[in-house]
């Protein structure tokens, strides 16, 4: 029975070194010496580097049962600019923390290596360390190592020379060396690690110019750093692009500054890792803290956003009987002896959302987030990352502006708003450009497609790439004639809507803006209600119109009092319709839009018809990240 006990047990020590990680963070005090167990043994080495020109020096560790007939993986551990081959031991203890993990079953038998990456001949942290030559002999490292440390240690120490069994991680200035030299080696690398990574680490785009490359080569990408780091900007960036680009990786943030509480946690998390099977899967588990989402106030920490959209919610109101997060779905809080109140929500959907707080039943906008204009009200909003939300990502081109226009309307004499994107380049130009005219939805103005819907950064981005023309976006306010949303819709109001956009709006853009005045030079399109606008004002206006963009829009299916007549106006002129558009363009956010139903049946009267369309689904609901998408698509296909 003792027998099988011990075979057990070695065997459950086998599986937990194949395995991934279970702790989340590193138990309080497991940097310290536990007695009893096996230890590793560190030794001071010297070598030739012919890169330098003089001798340096590293520590080594080989763990506990060291044998020269095993071949060995082996870990290169960077120190920051402050330090040197000994801040690692100095500060973190990391012999210990890798005994430790050795005694639990948890790590994989590796080599590791700490050198000095400063590459010059004083290579001692004394004097200024930011001097110009102690910065760049960290750059001067990457061949340092490549050609002198790496060849040393696999020539003194038994070895696994592969790029599969080595590692390089480090912490501030050598986390950036280890992401610049192991992402920029990845003939070298498979395990790249940085902790709370300095200034010095490149550009995303440099960083992994390859991303499919770098998918392929990469076991294990670890990225982490604590939150109250003044230098965590430098370690979101990277993630972003990583993300972007669906490149696996572990973003892994902690409570903490840039000290070694953080670093020893990272080591501690990240060893684990090490040449054991991956599962690129379970990446999104290892984090103790989401990432503040990109609409919230200047310094607000919550909401958070967990690597698999989560959202992590947290509210002082200590005198509050309930507290809920509203996000279609309502979510009950639970306060804390703090009295926060806080919860953690399913996985929510890509793109832009509003939300509401609600204290004993009262709904407020969250005092953390920005407020946006929608539901007819200021809500909070929020903004859930998505793979393929670079068409809306601010990008280092030329940006246009967005200008905020009163004018004073002669159609309905009172004073109005619009904001109107000008593309880069405009005020020193003297070409006239072709204009889109915008529409909003129901319970939003002409704020909606400037905020909600970025139509800026799109357009910046699509004429950056020559996939858009120049052109102006005028975005109006569709709210005319107290028309009280979709509900109010009938008629009169419509007609008050094409009344303001062809004797007010478009007079004014005309008056005030270097624009073409040309039927193929104007576009109209709008979402639900302002797609119910486009409908109405540009199928009756085909002369003033060359494109038309209906977003999740449709005539009424049970409102033939209003619908009627438009198909009845169609009928009577399809061979002028078809013969004035350019483009009329119809979308859908899937099945799942709230008005897909009506687009289907007013689609099949178009066929009826021969009215001629271009219908584009793309799946999201009744949603901004749907609009966007369909502003990105639209708008490659005017003025050409």
């Amino acid at each position: 029975m003792k027998k099988i006990s011990i075979l057990l047990g070695l065997v459950a020590i086998s599986f937990c070194t194949l395995a991934q990680p279970i702790d989340k963070e590193m138990p309080k005090g497991f940097d310290q010496v536990r007695t009893g167990i096996a230890m590793g043994k560190l030794d001071t080495v010297k070598y030739e580097s012919k890169t330098v020109g003089a001798t340096r020096k590293a520590l080594i560790y080989t763990p506990p049962g060291f044998n020269k007939k095993t071949k060995y993986p082996v870990l290169y551990l960077l120190h920051g600019i402050g330090g040197d081959e000994k801040e690692w031991l100095k500060g973190g203890n990391p012999q210990v923390i890798l005994d430790n993990l050795y005694a639990d079953g948890k790590l994989a038998p590796m080599i590791v290596v700490m050198p000095n990456g400063r590459a010059m001949k004083d290579d001692r942290a004394v004097g200024n360390i930011f001097d110009k030559d102690k910065v760049e002999a960290f750059a001067t490292f990457e061949k340092d190592l490549l050609n002198d440390l790496i060849p040393f240690v696999e020539k003194k120490y038994p070895t696994l020379t592969d790029r599969e069994n080595r590692a390089i991680a480090g912490l501030s200035m050598g986390g950036g060396q280890s992401l610049n030299f192991g992402l920029g080696n990845l003939d070298k690398f498979a395990w790249v690690g940085g902790f709370s990574s300095a200034p010095n680490t490149k550009v995303p785009q440099e960083l992994v110019p390859n991303p499919e490359d770098a998918k392929q080569k990469l076991k294990l990408l670890w990225i982490s750093c604590g939150d109250a780091d003044g230098l965590i900007t430098f370690s979101k960036r990277t993630h972003d692009y990583l993300y972007q680009n669906s490149v696996p990786h572990i973003y892994y943030l902690e409570p903490g500054v840039h000290d070694f509480k953080v670093w020893k946690n990272g080591l501690f998390m990240f060893s684990q890792f090490l040449f054991k099977p991956v599962d690129t899967a379970s990446f999104s588990k290892y984090t103790l803290l989401g990432t503040p989402a990109t609409t919230n106030i200047r310094n607000g920490k919550y909401p958070q956003i967990l690597p698999d959209n989560r959202v992590v919610f947290r509210v002082k109101a200590p005198d509050a009987q309930k507290v809920q997060i509203d996000l279609g779905k309502k979510y009950d809080m639970v306060k804390d002896t703090a009295g926060f109140w806080n919860v953690t929500t399913d996985v929510i959907s890509r793109g832009f959302h509003y939300y509401s707080l609600i204290i004993d039943g009262v709904a407020l906008v969250d005092p953390a987030s920005e407020t946006f204009y929608g539901m007819g009200r200021m809500a909070s909003g929020i903004e859930i990352p998505y793979e393929g939300s670079g068409y809306y990502t601010l990008k280092d081109v030329p940006h246009g502006d967005i200008r905020i226009k009163k004018y004073l309307s002669k159609a309905t004499n009172s004073w109005r708003e619009m904001y109107v994107y000008t593309p880069p380049g405009y005020d020193k130009s003297t070409e006239k450009y072709p204009v889109l005219y915008l529409l909003h939805g129901g319970g939003e103005d002409q704020r909606g497609w400037a905020t909600q819907g970025r139509t800026d950064i799109i357009l910046d981005n699509l004429i950056a790439e020559n996939k858009a023309k120049p052109m102006l976006v005028v975005m109006l306010d569709g709210n005319v004639a107290n028309s009280g949303g979709i509900a109010g819709f009938n008629e009169n109001v419509l007609k008050a809507f094409e009344n303001e956009l062809k004797n007010a709006a478009i007079p004014f853009v005309e008056s005030n803006f270097r624009v073409e005045t040309e039927a193929k030079n104007r576009a109209l399109a709008g979402l639900s209600m302002g797609g119910l606008q486009t409908l109405y004002a540009g199928i009756k206006n085909t002369n003033l119109f060359s494109s038309l963009g209906v977003f999740s829009s449709g005539w009424f299916a049970n409102n033939p009092k209003l619908s009627d007549p438009q198909y009845e106006f169609m009928k009577n002129n399809t061979a002028m319709i078809n013969s004035n558009l350019k483009n009329l363009w119809v979308s859908m956010g899937g099945k799942e839009d709230i008005a897909h139903q009506n687009c289907q049946i007013m689609l099949k009267k178009f066929d009826e018809m021969g009215v001629k369309y271009h219908y584009s689904e793309y799946a999201g609901g009744h949603s901004w990240p749907v609009w966007r998408h369909d502003l990105f698509e639209f708008s490659q296909l005017l003025f050409k």
